[in-house]
């Protein structure tokens, strides 16, 4: 058992404020003694060095939250830490923090200035840059904002499925518009990376999700003409009426990528509710589920084929008011 000392009080303060978390600056400046935060870190110690200079006041493993927290203290060196003028998380961490689909908490990616001398360290990754981002408190933790943790993502990830696949979850979840985003991507040159900006060009024309933009790729590799995506369709009275993932004016037909995250039966009402609510209006429905996308694009083309050379012989086209996605 440890000794106690008059420092301790100020201690438990700061643990519970910093997630059982502490900076060995931090501990000097509550009058701890250097050799007694070395003796409470030893192996058999109720404290341990998860970083260099910082402490884990606590036996057993961190959560991920901690882990994350103790990469931004770890690159801060101001007294008081957590400022978020000297480092903030950003990247794939970040995004797991605002709940983002996908993403993973298996780094600590840390923003710091372009000359400060530090270097990773373990599972924390720095990140130099000389463009300071506006910072928020998430959990408690110092992150840039959604649409900079995503950018910073996409330009270091090699993998063309998990850029898709988080820029998008990042523009659906946390509302971001493809407009942020792309000015994020241009300033941290993320755009020189192709799959990058072929995803950016599906989030501009509307697509919100992995299917959608899976979709969009078959479709027009497929020559068909191009659709509206995401539109908002209104009554002739103005009354909004539906957001179609997809939709051909020029033929009254539209495109619903079905969610595979939702219990069936919930899925097949509201699949069945929006279809008949568009076709009392005259608007002819391909309904598509993400795995028929994926597995078997060939049936999707022949499907929205058929709709659309059927589109021909109609009299009249659907009375609607048409919003593009902006």
């Amino acid at each position: 058992m440890s000794r106690t000392t008059a420092a301790d009080p100020a201690i438990a303060q700061l643990s519970r404020t910093q997630q059982r978390l502490a900076t060995t600056r931090q501990l000097r400046t509550t009058g701890l003694a250097a050799s007694t935060v070395a003796s409470r870190c030893r192996p058999a110690g109720p404290w341990q060095r998860l970083l260099p200079g910082v402490v884990l006041i606590q036996t057993g493993e961190p959560n991920s939250r901690q882990r994350l927290l103790a990469g931004v203290l770890y690159a801060d060196p101001g007294p008081t830490a957590l400022s978020g003028t000297q480092a903030v998380l950003t990247g794939e961490s970040a995004l797991t923090l605002y709940g983002v689909r996908g993403a993973a908490a298996d780094h600590a990616d840390v923003l710091i200035g372009p000359r400060r001398g530090l270097r990773d360290r373990a599972y924390v990754r720095l990140r130099r840059t000389s463009r300071w981002p506006p910072t928020l408190v998430v959990d408690g933790i110092p992150c840039v904002r959604p649409v900079r943790a995503a950018s910073d993502f996409a330009a270091h990830e090699p993998s063309a499925e998990r850029v898709r696949a988080i820029l998008a979850t990042t523009v659906q979840m946390c509302s971001c518009h493809p407009e942020d985003l792309r000015a994020e991507l241009r300033a941290s040159h993320a755009l020189r990376n192709p799959a990058v900006r072929a995803v950016l060009d599906e989030l501009r024309a509307g697509t919100r999700s992995i299917a959608e933009g899976q979709a969009r790729d078959t479709l027009l590799a497929a020559g068909l003409p191009h659709p509206l995506w995401n539109p908002t369709l209104l009554t002739p009275t103005g009354t909004f009426l539906a957001r179609p993932d997809a939709y051909w004016p020029h033929a009254g037909v539209a495109l619903e990528v079905d969610s595979e995250e939702f219990h069936l039966g919930i899925t097949a009402y509201r699949t069945t509710l929006l279809r008949r609510l568009l076709e009392a209006h005259g608007v002819d429905v391909v309904t598509a589920v993400p795995a028929l996308i994926r597995d078997h694009p060939a049936e999707l083309v022949a499907a929205v084929r058929t709709k659309l050379h059927q589109a021909k012989s109609r009299p009249t086209l659907p009375n609607l008011i048409i919003r593009p996605y902006l």
